[in-house]
């Protein structure tokens, strides 16, 4: 697992800065551009490759749960000294990220959860649920992985290349079972300062009023899909910047 830092002048008044990338993805290339604005600059950030994916390692004995990326994440926060952060999950990486925040809360003090994963057993898509829909041999060794290359189209295939195929698949699969309690519950019964993104060009969350009664920031992006950080940078860096 790795998890690089920016290299900066670190603001060190302010908790560090942790960004967790979604399925198939890996954190540099989808925060990057983040990062480097003036609003966040001075802050410490880190991101971080999940195992399996972007340059981290590949083990083979590694189970890939919610519960085991959250636990690599943590230790990877615990060697870099990150207490306290502002974890920046996206997509399957904020409910890494949430996993993590109901584990480990001394690392964690406020989430920032772009379209995060929320509820198990979603409707099969091209996504995790459709790479859950394979066995993890025909996934790896039939065909599946190459399928799902050519069906995500080139954004997201070309992170998704990167990632081990053995990894990919245990982690759809585990996403796809979730936890228990599940992610949302989870997220309901966190005190900490809790936002969640949504994209305004498909606007389908579900649970939304349960979600603010227990606290959550629910903020709903415009002009963006379900990769906010691409398609309306400045509102994420501002959603990232504000803490109410």
């Amino acid at each position: 697992m790795t998890a690089s830092d920016r290299p900066s002048a670190a603001d060190g008044s302010k908790p560090p800065l942790v960004y967790v990338h979604g399925l198939g993805s890996a954190s540099t290339i989808y925060h990057a551009h983040i990062a480097a604005d003036p609003e966040l600059a001075s802050r410490r950030q880190l991101f971080v490759d999940l195992p399996g994916h972007g340059i981290s390692d590949r083990p083979a004995d590694f189970g890939y749960t919610l519960e085991e990326h959250a636990d690599a994440l943590a230790a990877a926060l615990d060697a870099a000294g990150a207490t306290g952060a502002e974890v920046a999950g996206h997509s399957m990486g904020g409910a890494v990220a949430i996993v993590l925040a109901a584990r480990r809360p001394d690392l964690v003090s406020r989430l920032v959860l772009t379209e995060a994963n929320l509820d198990p057993h979603p409707t099969p898509m091209a996504g995790s649920s459709g790479i859950a829909t394979y066995t993890e041999d025909d996934f790896v060794h039939g065909g599946g992985f190459a399928a799902v290359l050519d069906r995500i189209g080139p954004l997201w295939a070309a992170t998704m290349r990167l990632a081990d195929p053995l990894a990919l698949h245990r982690t759809a699969v585990g996403l796809v079972h979730g936890t228990q309690p599940t992610m949302r519950h989870l997220l309901m019964g966190l005190s900490i300062d809790r936002t969640y993104l949504v994209g305004g060009i498909e606007d389908d969350l579900a649970g939304r009023d349960e979600l603010i009664a227990s606290g959550v920031h629910v903020e709903v992006v415009p002009n963006a899909g379900h990769n906010i950080m691409f398609d309306n940078p400045n509102a994420f860096v501002r959603a990232i910047a504000d803490r109410r």
